[in-house]
């Protein structure tokens, strides 16, 4: 890390890096751009969230997510470099949705962890091309709040942007390192961990209920459980890729420099005329 005050500026290619990190986790949510693809106007898509949120549903996101939990802590190899295979994410995301679409909800808690897991791989992936030492559990756990990061709102914190729901999550994950750390992933079904969970699941599962809500669209149905898969790979990967990208930055300047800077690309507001 170089030697930083509040007022360092970065060099043109980091600012820039900067903006493209930004617009990857301020833009437009996983439901806009599912919308988009199937041509679908938005409400409509928003209509059916509350008919799917159902006690089932939810199970399959804990699950999920603990999966990805128990990956993260074990399997993650860190010593490949060559680039993300996004495509090939996407790919594999598509087959699995596919498989999905054609047996409908009931498929849900089979299908969900698999397209969970190769998700976090892909998140991994791009974890290690932008630097992180995946050999440390602080940056497993970093792939896992992608999950949180690209949800939607939280129905305990509505009004968290990025830096304000990182913080809440890194506390949180801080807590469960190290009890992993001191006790392995025998721990998994401690409170520390259950609440960790249960945050990133609150905000990942309200994604889950609009790919769920989008698939039973008629026009989607047309489209294909594949392509709403591949739409919700490709939106947590632009995530991850905004979220490591931010991180790879604190890394050289620190992160009190990087928060400044990204605070400054929000949009100006003017003040009303009185």
């Amino acid at each position: 890390m170089i030697a930083a005050d509040a007022q360092t500026e970065l060099s043109p290619s980091h600012r820039r890096a900067l903006e493209r990190a930004y617009a990857q986790l301020e833009s437009q949510s996983f439901a806009v751009r599912v919308a988009d693809a199937a041509g679908q106007p938005l409400d409509r898509v928003l209509r059916m969230m509350p008919k799917i949120a159902t006690a089932g549903l939810n199970r399959a996101v804990e699950a999920a997510i603990l999966n990805c939990l128990k990956l993260a802590i074990s399997s993650i190899e860190p010593a490949a470099r060559h680039p993300p295979a996004r495509n090939l994410a996407s790919l594999l995301a598509g087959l699995s949705g596919g498989v999905s679409g054609f047996f409908g909800f009931v498929a849900l808690p089979f299908e969900l962890p698999v397209t969970t897991t190769l998700m976090l791989r892909a998140i991994a992936e791009t974890a290690r091309h932008n630097g992180e030492d995946l050999g440390k559990l602080e940056a497993r756990l970093a792939c896992l709040e992608v999950f949180a990061l690209g949800g939607g709102k939280s129905p305990r914190r509505l009004d968290l942007g990025y830096y304000a729901a990182r913080a809440a999550l890194s506390r949180l994950a801080d807590q469960a390192s190290a009890l992993l750390i001191e006790r392995g992933a025998a721990s998994l079904s401690a409170p520390l961990i259950n609440q960790l969970t249960s945050e990133i699941a609150a905000r990942f599962g309200a994604v889950v209920s609009e790919r769920v809500a989008a698939g039973a669209l008629p026009i989607i149905g047309a489209v294909g459980g594949a392509t709403v898969n591949i739409v919700f790979m490709n939106h947590f990967q632009r995530v991850a890729q905004g979220h490591f990208t931010v991180r790879r930055l604190e890394r050289h300047y620190g992160p009190d420099v990087v928060r400044r800077h990204y605070e400054d690309l929000f949009p100006r507001r003017v003040p009303a005329r009185t």
